[in-house]
């Protein structure tokens, strides 16, 4: 796989991490994981993370369908194919230092338009704008939750969590398949991914004793100060890089 033992383990825990957060409020996938990703292998990126968020998914989904947004769900998802496409196009025409900027950036913003309070109401327009915005965002860096978590920032709970994952159960599906027809998703990123699976399963599993002993508020909080952290990180090694 070209990754030595603690940079694999370096990753298998942050993907860990990242699922018990995706799992326990919905998102949080890439904006957790990425940065770290990015810093050890970034030619992973994003297939590997658009990959396992998959996994994670699926568990949410299954164990908590019955309270999904349906409506809404749909017409995020109609604005999802547009901007997968576009997703697509620009990891295959950005240099990997310029797709890790740009992963830092999404995750900068995505933080401070959560920290913000903005609250835009969850109407079609604004579910369809959202749904293309994470398509885009989510194929091109793996980070496609905030502009689905600011529209449905009024959910709480197994509603927000099992809307966002089954949202982006097909989001996943659909950045893959647009990743692979680019050719930006190769054997070595197939090969990693396969290994990593455990982790989301782990994850998930975390994710149910950290619903029981943790606030989403303090988990949300925790996960923007990391989050926080890895993009500043991030930049500084692409900049001194």
């Amino acid at each position: 796989m070209g990754l030595s033992i603690g940079s694999f383990a370096l990753i298998a825990v942050a993907v860990v991490l990242a699922s018990a957060l995706q799992a326990s409020i919905g998102f949080g996938m890439g904006m957790l994981a990425a940065p770290v990703v990015a810093l050890v292998d970034p030619g992973l990126l994003p297939g590997t993370l658009v990959m396992l968020a998959f996994v994670v998914t699926v568990m949410v989904v299954v164990t908590e369908r019955q309270h999904i947004d349906l409506g809404g769900t749909g017409w995020a998802l109609f604005g999802r194919v547009p901007g997968t496409i576009v997703g697509a196009l620009l990891v295959a025409a950005l240099p990997e230092r310029g797709l890790a900027l740009l992963l830092a950036g999404v995750v900068l913003v995505g933080v401070a338009l959560n920290s913000l309070g903005w609250r835009p109401s969850p109407v079609r327009r604004n579910l369809v704008a959202a749904g293309a915005a994470s398509g885009l965002l989510g194929t091109a860096t793996s980070i496609g939750g905030p502009p689905m978590a600011l529209v449905w920032q009024q959910k709480h709970g197994a509603v927000l969590r099992s809307s966002m994952s089954s949202f982006f159960l097909v989001g996943s599906m659909l950045s893959f398949l647009a990743l692979a027809a680019s050719g930006s998703v190769d054997q070595r990123t197939l090969l990693v991914t396969a290994a990593l699976v455990p982790a989301p399963f782990a994850g998930w599993g975390l994710s149910l004793l950290l619903n029981k002993v943790m606030a989403p508020v303090r988990l949300r909080r925790t996960a923007i100060a990391v989050s926080i952290f890895g993009a500043v990180v991030l930049v500084v090694d692409q900049l001194l890089g």
